[in-house]
């Protein structure tokens, strides 16, 4: 029944006499709010855990969802917001506990290392040192990489999203760009 409803008809159901509506809201979403979670935070833990609460924060709320934005702009605002939180959480708890750092193998920018086919093919060795430039980007550009780049969001759907000038937008992407190909002309790849 669900299935063939808006996402703003889903978060109306949600917000009135069924909440099970926000359900296929989740499932709707879920791939792509932890893809923007693991892209901002390169740690699987960590972005599932952000997507979690990316949800739950949008449950707990979402009889204050007005219409103002599309629910998928909503979403990624509150996943955006969740992602600040958990690295500046991070940036303390690392600042306390400096001798138990993560293996940097596993701070790759899709997917796990684990999880590519072959991390010592040169393709897979490529991609790696391409993700690890990208987590090597302060924050803020590397959202908009990551949103840009990877979830396929137009300039504007970013600007309403981060709530942010469509000139903010531009210029933090080719910025981000501009540091992505200076420190890939650093490595042993090739730059296209």
């Amino acid at each position: 029944m669900h299935k063939e409803l808006s996402d703003e008809k889903l978060i109306s159901l949600a917000a009135g006499e069924d909440p099970e509506a926000f359900g296929e809201i989740v499932r709707r979403w879920e791939r792509k709010i932890f893809a923007l979670c693991f892209g901002m935070l390169g740690r699987e833990d960590e972005a599932r855990d952000a997507a979690q609460e990316t949800f739950i924060a949008a449950f707990r709320n979402v009889e204050r969802f007005r219409g103002e934005a599309k629910v998928s702009s909503w979403l990624h605002r509150i996943a955006v917001n969740q992602c600040l939180t958990t690295k500046r959480r991070t940036r303390t708890r690392s600042e306390e506990f400096l001798d138990e750092e993560t293996n940097e193998e596993e701070r790759v920018f899709v997917a796990p290392a684990h999880a590519m086919p072959s991390v010592k093919t040169e393709q897979g060795e490529r991609l790696y040192l391409v993700r690890q430039a990208v987590v090597s980007l302060p924050g803020d550009l590397r959202q908009v990489v990551v949103m840009k780049e990877f979830e396929e969001m137009t300039f504007q759907q970013i600007s309403d999203t981060l709530e942010i000038p469509l000139s903010t937008v531009k210029s933090r992407l080719y910025t981000a760009l501009k540091q992505l190909r200076g420190k890939l002309e650093r490595l042993p790849i090739e730059v296209t």
